[in-house]
């Protein structure tokens, strides 16, 4: 869901123009853009990087596991292609003393969407976990190509069906732009039932699915585990990839949207506004996860790191040779033999049942 405060303080003007507090956001406007802009690079970066790997087989990773993680990954391109360019661009063009208007009822409505559909994918991939380690058996006929490209579909239709009447200038929600932190923001306290209603249809059921299936993961690997150690290999000293990835991955999900959707219902419920500086972070912190799910689904994993140096190799090869030489991605034999490794036995891991960085949480090997 969008992570959006209500001001409902217009500009007051006086004789001589702005207000002490507007001015006081204006003067930190330079620093709050560059924030955004160094933010949107590193996460358009980390997510191109990424596309570029997963668009083609990784080893260990299913089909199906390939098209929920290109769609986490194009939702998180988003935020650094879509969203801060267009609140940057509002916030460059629109005069603070100005009221709403169409374009801030669009830019809201696409900010709203973006993150909405990465709740949605963030949940599907979780659902999607937890029947590749439960139900391993049954994963291909309870998984199969049209379910998987229906749960995606899904995950990018329902949202803007939902959101819809943010897009509606004059309808039932308002939208106006924060100065405090450079975003159209819907204006969810005029209508609480709605704002509560977008919660209980996003934030909740996305929440309480991905806990659910990472907790219930992360016991059954606990378990796995002890009786590793216990029965037979108590002598040695495995390493914990439960808690290496599906802790990161919850904690960065509520770290980052926790604050926002308490900020959301407290400004719903009591019509105040918080304090500038906190508003700026709690409403572009969720864009944190779109680059943290590059590190926890992505470059945590060894056979991604292995395709992404892969695919290095080839582009420098094909663009510079020398420069490729230089930097160590020449034609050695050890490179171009676990690329070959990994691109001849794809057909062998496209069978596989689950995201690679959990497919051997229960075998912990």
């Amino acid at each position: 869901m969008l992570p959006s405060l209500n001001l409902s303080s217009a500009d007051a003007s006086n004789g001589s123009g702005l207000d002490p507090q507007r001015l006081l956001e204006l003067s930190h406007r330079p620093v709050k853009v560059g924030i955004i802009v160094l933010l949107g690079a590193i996460i358009t970066l980390g997510n191109v990087a990424v596309l570029l790997v997963i668009s083609s087989s990784v080893a260990g990773w299913s089909k199906n596991s390939r098209y929920f993680l290109l769609s986490l990954t194009v939702a998180d391109s988003a935020f650094g292609l879509l969203v801060m360019p267009l609140n940057l661009c509002v916030s460059l063009l629109k005069d603070y003393t100005e009221g709403p208007d169409a374009l801030c009822h669009v830019v809201a409505f696409c900010n709203s969407t973006v993150y909405s559909t990465c709740m949605y994918t963030l949940a599907s991939i979780s659902l999607e976990r937890y029947m590749a380690v439960f139900y391993p058996l049954q994963y291909s006929s309870l998984m199969t190509r049209r379910r998987t490209l229906l749960l995606i579909a899904f995950s990018w239709c329902f949202p803007p069906f939902l959101l819809l009447p943010i897009s509606f200038p004059g309808g039932i929600i308002d939208v106006h732009f924060s100065p405090a932190s450079l975003v159209c923001n819907p204006s969810y306290s005029t209508n609480v039932g709605y704002t509560l209603s977008l919660m209980c249809f996003i934030f909740f059921p996305c929440s309480i699915v991905m806990t659910y299936a990472n907790l219930s993961v992360w016991c059954a690997a606990r378990r796995q585990r002890l009786k590793l150690r216990r029965y037979q290999c108590s002598h040695r000293s495995r390493p914990n990839v439960a808690s290496r990835v599906l802790v990161p991955v919850m904690a960065a999900y509520y770290t980052c949207w926790t604050p926002c959707m308490a900020a959301m219902i407290y400004n719903a419920v009591s019509g105040s506004t918080v304090p500038e500086w906190i508003e700026f972070v709690v409403v572009w912190l969720p864009t944190c996860n779109g680059f943290l799910n590059c590190i926890f689904y992505f470059w945590i994993n060894r056979s991604f790191r292995r395709k992404f140096h892969h695919v290095v190799h080839r582009f420098s090869m094909a663009l510079c040779p020398k420069l490729a030489n230089a930097l160590g991605y020449g034609s050695t034999s050890k490179t171009q033999f676990v690329s070959g490794i990994l691109d001849n036995n794809n057909g062998v891991h496209e069978r596989s049942s689950s995201v690679s960085s959990t497919c051997t949480l229960l075998s912990l090997a």
